[in-house]
């Protein structure tokens, strides 16, 4: 009796389950604890900060009127547009608030993680928790970025900025590899597929629009932090500048320290901005970043750990 009851079940619930389990979801559980460990997100905002503090000091004196100026269509973008943008395509069905939350909370994250990744997996960390089953999670925070690349080169293309050829072949590339890849695993492993629709027509173009939008709002950062240090660029010139550095942000790095910010001080300098106040001006709208990460996001997941500690305090009796 006691061969034939447990060979069988030993059988049944040993080697299918442990196949189907831990495949397509253990990776996305260990990578999601590797980037909320908590000494792993203590050294990130400490080399974050000391990249800040390190661009700090190349900041030129000041007006703020003008950079203020600037800051305000930038914030509407970036914690309006974006979220909206990402709202537009989801299937959690959360309403608007809890995306923008949930967005301000990502972008404090992404700040200390190259190629601002931490983002990305405290958004898909949040849909799971609202109900998304991982390859769901993970795909609708990919659609998001995809959208958000659409809408950058739709906005380099309309600044008249001609993209590098090495450039244009591998971003075909690498559409490619992806194109084939998920053919590959549909056909293969069809479980792995996120069991979702895509995007309307409608929404992708609405994404892509929102996309350009939140790009104008960092062009009159950017020009609002040039004014403050004193310096008057032509709008056309800086537009085309702008529009070629942000080819580079397909390249990840860190805040402050990424290619996008290198290229863009060798842009502002070759129209005749001298490389102090490039260097000031890159480093003044990386610094400006700090601010409403740490007000609207810090201030999210603050409030979100006391709610959790009050609502885990045991009853009075």
């Amino acid at each position: 009796m006691a061969v034939t009851t447990q060979s069988p079940i030993a059988m049944t619930t040993q080697s299918p389950i442990a196949v189907t389990t831990q495949s397509p979801i253990a990776p996305a559980r260990r990578l999601g604890r590797l980037a909320t460990h908590p000494v792993l997100r203590v050294l990130a905002f400490a080399v974050a900060v000391a990249v800040s503090m390190w661009s700090l000091h190349r900041v030129p004196h000041t007006s703020w009127g003008p950079v203020l100026l600037g800051m305000t269509p930038w914030l509407v973008g970036k914690y309006v547009l974006c979220p909206l943008r990402w709202h537009a395509l989801s299937v959690a069905g959360r309403r608007r608030r809890w995306h923008l939350r949930i967005f301000a909370e990502g972008e404090l994250l992404g700040l200390i993680t190259p190629g601002h990744i931490g983002a990305d997996v405290w958004r898909a960390h949040k849909l799971r928790d609202a109900g998304l089953d991982p390859p769901s999670a993970v795909a609708e925070v990919a659609l998001d970025r995809l959208l958000a690349a659409l809408g950058l080169t739709a906005f380099v293309l309309m600044t008249g900025v001609t993209l590098p050829a090495r450039v244009l072949v591998a971003g075909v590339g690498l559409a490619a590899a992806v194109l084939v890849g998920a053919l590959l695993v549909r056909r293969h492993k069809p479980g792995l597929m996120a069991r979702r629709p895509l995007p309307r027509p409608k929404v992708v173009l609405a994404g892509i629009a929102l996309s350009i939008g939140y790009q104008l709002t960092m062009l009159a950062l950017l020009m609002g932090s040039l004014e403050g240090l004193g310096q008057e660029v032509g709008t056309l010139q800086l537009i085309g500048v702008f529009g070629a550095s942000q080819v580079a942000a397909i390249v990840p790095g860190l805040q402050g320290a990424s290619p996008k910010d290198g290229a863009l001080v060798v842009g502002l300098a070759s129209i005749g901005i001298t490389w102090s106040v490039a260097l000031g001006a890159v480093a003044l709208t990386t610094l400006l970043a700090w601010g409403p990460a740490l007000l609207l996001g810090g201030g999210s997941l603050a409030v979100r750990r006391v709610n959790g500690r009050r609502s885990a305090a045991p009853a009075p009796a």
